[in-house]
């Protein structure tokens, strides 16, 4: 931190890097501009009859007050200890203009500093003071003082100062810029993250779909005409007294158990696992393992086991509103635990997000217009949920860390869909008592045309 950059230090200190050329350049500027008002201090004092030895310790004591601001230890180099080191610098000056009033030159340093250091209004008083000093020293020493002396040093104060404070403000203005840049490339970084992260997701969540769908298929089709063959060939073997019929239709029912248990397997590992295994539940605990990674913040998720397979723009928004609220977390919250539980609400997915951070007041939250709160990412994750039909709750209080509850409703996912079978992935065998009353009717010449009964609806299920 320079003597330039001082008042920077509360904006920010990040973009310090990117002003350093300038800062430097200024700083450079300023001590050839001392050393110069210095030398000219010196002549005309000389010139004037002022001894030269005085003379000179005037100018060097001027020089080497203004010297030890850059001489500071890193650790004092603040505002205040600058603001008091102005103070001391003045003070070195006035003696200066006591041995000689031609060194009113340097009060146009002293204008620039105050601009630049203070306040607008201490910087106001200090630079009319000033102004006093430079008006009254010439008739003080001489007795005698000119217009030129009174309005030039007041022109040459009020450019000084402005263009003083003018510098501040661009600097100011400039720091803010490189803020924002660095704040956008943060927020393109993560936004690059989470597009990694939900390609990632919609790729598991077709690939769920499409595995749901085939074991329904398989379900509906080749798993049903098993099952009736098998039901067929025991009701055949039953009614036929041919020694070879009936070890024939045994055999038919043997393999039709075989395929049909193979079936089953396959229906199985097709149908979709429990959302442990799924593409929003691992999305979800790779944000949160990376928040552990980078903060040490104990993270837990939990996910209930009965929640489907939800909509691919559910997921989205779950995806981006969990990011941006670990993204609070990490940037204000100052917590040591996170909980993010998945829930399943019936006709709704809930989001809750807890941590034990320093919380804040949701009712002086709720009625900020501070454009430079970083609430606004609480109202655009708002803002995203209620375009879905869902919204957002907020329970936080001073010390008590906060807890975000959002919910979505839920589409009619495709897991919702699929006959009940496949929620355990078994496809259960006809019983005995389904079979036995086929068979009879089949000897009992009941079925169409004497030729066999179908199986009833709902045996192959």
């Amino acid at each position: 931190m320079s003597l330039i950059d001082t008042p920077l230090a509360r904006a920010t200190s990040a973009s310090a890097g990117g002003r350093g050329a300038t800062v430097r350049a200024m700083e450079v500027g300023q001590h050839v501009m001392t050393v110069l008002l210095v030398g000219i201090g010196i002549i005309r004092a000389i010139g004037q009859g002022t001894a030269p030895a005085a003379a000179i310790a005037a100018g060097l004591g001027i020089i080497a007050a203004h010297t030890v601001a850059s001489l500071l230890p890193k650790k004092a180099r603040t505002t205040t200890v600058y603001a008091l080191w102005l103070v001391g610098f003045a003070v070195v000056w006035l003696a200066a203009v006591a041995v000689s009033p031609e060194f009113v030159w340097v009060s146009f340093v002293l204008w620039i500093l105050a601009g630049h250091l203070l306040p607008l209004l201490a910087g106001l008083v200090f630079s009319v003071f000033v102004l006093a000093v430079v008006i009254v020293a010439p008739i003080l020493h001489h007795g005698t003082t000119s217009y030129a002396n009174v309005f030039g040093p007041l022109i040459g104060g009020v450019f000084a100062f402005g263009i003083s404070r003018g510098y501040l403000k661009l600097l100011r203005d400039a720091a803010e810029r490189e803020r924002l840049v660095s704040s956008l490339t943060r927020a393109q970084e993560e936004m690059a993250a989470l597009q990694g992260e939900l390609a990632l997701a919609q790729r598991h969540s077709g690939a769920v779909a499409e595995r749901t769908r085939i074991s329904r298929d398989i379900h509906d089709t080749i798993a049903q005409a098993l099952s009736s063959i098998r039901l067929l060939a025991h009701a055949g073997a039953d009614h036929t007294g041919d020694p070879t019929a009936i070890r024939t239709l045994g055999q038919v029912e043997s393999l039709a158990s075989d395929s049909l248990a193979d079936v089953r397997r396959i229906v199985a590992s097709l149908a979709p696992h429990e959302l442990e295994d799924g593409a929003l539940t691992a999305a979800l605990n790779r944000m949160l393992e990376r928040l552990h990674d980078e903060t040490g913040v104990a993270v837990t998720l939990n996910v209930d086991d009965t929640l489907p397979l939800l909509p691919t723009d559910v997921e989205v928004a779950l995806l981006r509103t969990a990011q941006s609220a670990l993204a609070n977390v990490r940037l204000h919250a100052q917590a040591t635990r996170v909980v993010m539980s998945l829930i399943d609400a019936g006709d709704t997915v809930r989001l809750d997000i807890t941590d034990d951070g320093r919380g804040f007041d949701v009712v002086a939250w709720e009625s900020s217009l501070d454009t430079h709160s970083s609430s606004y990412g609480i109202r655009f994750m708002r803002a995203r949920l209620r375009e879905l039909g869902g919204g957002l709750d907020v329970e936080s209080a001073p010390g008590e860390g906060a807890a975000l509850s959002l919910h979505l409703p839920i589409a009619m996912p495709l897991a919702r869909n699929v006959v009940p079978e496949l929620s355990t992935g078994v496809v259960p065998e006809p019983s005995t008592d389904e079979a036995e009353p086929s068979a009879r009717d089949e000897r009992d010449g009941s079925g169409a045309n004497g030729e066999g009964a179908q199986p009833a609806d709902g045996s192959a299920s």
